[in-house]
């Protein structure tokens, strides 16, 4: 299993490039906004406390809850809140709402990332140059640009430079923070919590300084996102050496700024601490972390939308694998809507100040969220009760407290990552719900009660054959029964002759990567049901795996096929017959009976489908040998409308 995975040098520069992307490079603007919160005037409480503070949420928060709890609940080696939602669904469903949310506001949230980290790094070069604000932005777009347009090839090269990269990053913090703190060894008397709590309990302003602290921590949970390309020991290991450089990190910026106690500073104290003549390379190292950072969250977002779709909470987009390597996919849609996102919030805030103000409201949500789940896998997996209750009694608390402070973002910025989560989550609900309506309401008919009418079309010479193979993918769990307009379109839709029958039933599984599947024969050497039981992060190829099936059951004797002498490659192990897959299109029905909301899920549902990829493509078939049929879907029932006759 991945979370067990051998520890290397190799690997743990891989873990060092992939996992800490967000929160390494978040020295970058913490301090800076804390500082805002006092208009940029240093005070000796401030400082120490602002530092004390962001020593015991990494601790609390990231090194407690994410690295020492939460990267034990793998679900065969996989993290994130996808993942972790497999682990408990099965428990109650109402979780699947914790999930969704927490989702869609780590998506939301995401997308402030690379704008922030990014403006923060090109702004460094203010020390030396002074650059307008629309220099930054230019110069940020461009370079937000060139990264989402890079995505289509993959990072299976270039990745291979991102350890090394984030090593160098990471021994920077670490040896510019000692550079201050030798000479101002006052400063580690922050690590003592009563400057933290001392901060909280006497400065007026304690709600938006604890606002600002939370930014030390919003990468945590792409740090369990990010388990499944690392292991749990690689993470172990390396979050030991880097949050010793980031608390390194903080504490130098802390020395630096007392010794300035009382003064105003309007330029960010992570450049300040740095030598005049390793400013530029100080930048450069600094963008090429932030690019870094920005690539590990786009990569995250393909992943957890990858699986949401899988999981069907999410509509089906095109993913595309860009090479070889585990995990590596892209979808072109997220990878667009990202981009766009990104460019306009850079053009709306314009500088990385404005950013921090709205940025990590919406995670403070997931994280919320992550802890619930936490807790029901505590309590029901792990068979851990009071552990449940003290990491939904702890962790609940110090993410609501952080969610308050951030909820004074709202009218800075935060809004609109919030607005962004809100339209994913009602997405995500219309494909859940409408889904839900359609199960409800499907009606299904036994395949076997309908073996005289097979044996009746395959006696119809006039029609033609229709196909060796004819396939349909039926939603219905049991290996018996078949939605009723599968079996207008077979007898009725244009009657379809065939010399075999597949009505395949696909199974997303809660464990990754599972490729199993089952076969159950209705009707001898004529008509079979399969059920491919496929993992969450599997690529559902249906057209491949029905030819390896076939060729299984024809080396079994379960399947007679004798290739014809005229093919081309006649061989029962190469050649198995023509295909014919039929997929059934729908579209809403004027004679359905919903209640308004109801009316109006299905009829958004309907329009998703039309913008998003076909069931053709989603499920690996080949196009050439795809029918589509359009039926009406009707739900429910109408009273019976009776007309009258008139002369």
């Amino acid at each position: 299993m991945s979370s067990s995975k051998k520890v290397s040098i190799a690997s743990l520069l891989v873990a060092l490039g992939i996992v800490y992307g967000d929160i390494g490079t978040s020295p970058l603007y913490v301090m800076k906004a804390i500082l805002a919160t006092n208009g940029g005037y240093i005070s000796n409480e401030l400082v120490l406390g602002g530092v004390s503070l962001v020593f015991w949420t990494l601790t609390l928060q990231t090194t407690i809850k994410y690295v020492i709890l939460t990267l034990k609940a793998d679900n065969n080696g996989e993290g994130g809140i996808f993942s972790l939602y497999t682990l408990v669904r099965k428990r109650a469903k109402w979780l699947i709402i914790p999930a969704v949310i927490g989702g869609a506001a780590l998506l939301a949230d995401g997308m402030i990332t690379p704008p922030v980290t990014v403006t923060s790094a090109i702004e460094g070069l203010n020390l030396i140059w002074t650059l307008s604000t629309k220099t930054v932005v230019i110069t940020v777009i461009f370079i937000l640009i060139f990264l989402f347009s890079f995505q289509k090839f993959g990072t299976a090269k270039i990745g291979k430079l991102f350890g090394p990269m984030m090593f160098i990053w990471f021994s920077m913090l670490a040896i510019l923070g000692v550079s201050q703190i030798v000479q101002n060894p006052y400063i580690v008397k922050a690590l003592n919590p009563y400057y933290a709590i001392n901060l909280l309990i006497e400065s007026p302003k304690s709600t938006y300084i604890l606002g600002a602290v939370f930014l030390c921590t919003t990468g945590a949970e792409a740090l369990y996102s990010d388990l499944g390309h690392c292991g749990r020991k690689n993470i172990y290991y390396t979050w030991t050496f880097v949050k010793l450089c980031l608390v390194l990190n903080y504490l130098g910026q802390g020395a630096w700024l007392i010794s300035r106690n009382g003064e105003r500073i309007s330029q960010n104290p992570f450049f300040l601490i740095m030598p005049q003549s390793f400013i530029i390379p100080g930048v450069i190292i600094a963008t090429l972390a932030a690019i870094i950072a920005s690539q590990a969250l786009i990569s995250g977002s393909f992943t957890l939308i990858s699986e949401a779709i899988k999981l069907n909470l999410f509509p089906r987009l095109r993913v595309r694998y860009p090479n070889e390597e585990k995990g590596q996919i892209y979808i072109p849609a997220i990878n667009y809507i990202l981009g766009i996102g990104c460019i306009l919030l850079v053009l709306y805030f314009k500088k990385s100040e404005n950013m921090e103000a709205a940025y990590g409201l919406a995670i403070t949500v997931t994280m919320l969220m992550t802890t619930i789940l936490l807790s029901q896998y505590q309590r029901y997996n792990r068979r851990k009760p009071k552990l449940s209750i003290v990491v939904l009694i702890v962790f609940g608390c110090i993410e609501l407290s952080f969610l308050y402070a951030n909820l004074f973002k709202f009218f800075r910025g935060g809004y609109i990552t919030l607005c962004i989560g809100l339209i994913i989550i009602f997405v995500m609900y219309t494909w859940i719900h409408g889904t839900h309506i359609k199960q409800k309401y499907s009606q299904y008919s036994k395949i076997s009660d309908h073996l005289d009418k097979f044996e009746a079309i395959d006696k119809d010479v006039e029609l033609p054959i229709y196909a060796t193979h004819t396939v349909y993918l039926t939603q219905s769990q049991n290996r018996k029964y078949v939605e009723n307009k599968i079996l207008h379109s077979i007898f009725n839709k244009r009657p379809k002759r065939s010399k075999y029958y597949w009505f395949i039933h696909v199974k997303v599984t809660d464990e990754p990567y599972t490729m199993n599947y089952k076969v159950f024969t209705i009707k001898p050497n004529k008509i079979f049901s399969i059920e491919f039981q496929l993992g969450f992060r599997v690529s559902q190829r249906i057209n491949v795996f029905l030819r390896e099936v076939i060729q299984n059951l024809i080396s079994t004797g379960e399947l007679e096929f004798t290739p014809k002498e005229y093919m081309l490659d006649n061989r029962q192990d190469k050649n198995v017959g023509d295909f014919k897959f039929v997929l059934i299109e729908e579209a809403l029905s004027n004679e359905s009976n919903l209640s308004k909301w109801d009316n109006l899920i299905m009829s958004f549902k309907v329009i998703i489908k039309r913008v998003t990829v076909s069931p053709s493509k989603w499920f690996g078939i080949d196009t050439s040998i795809v029918e589509v049929e359009k039926v009406p879907i009707t739900i429910g029932h109408r009273n019976k409308v009776e007309l009258k006759r008139v002369r």
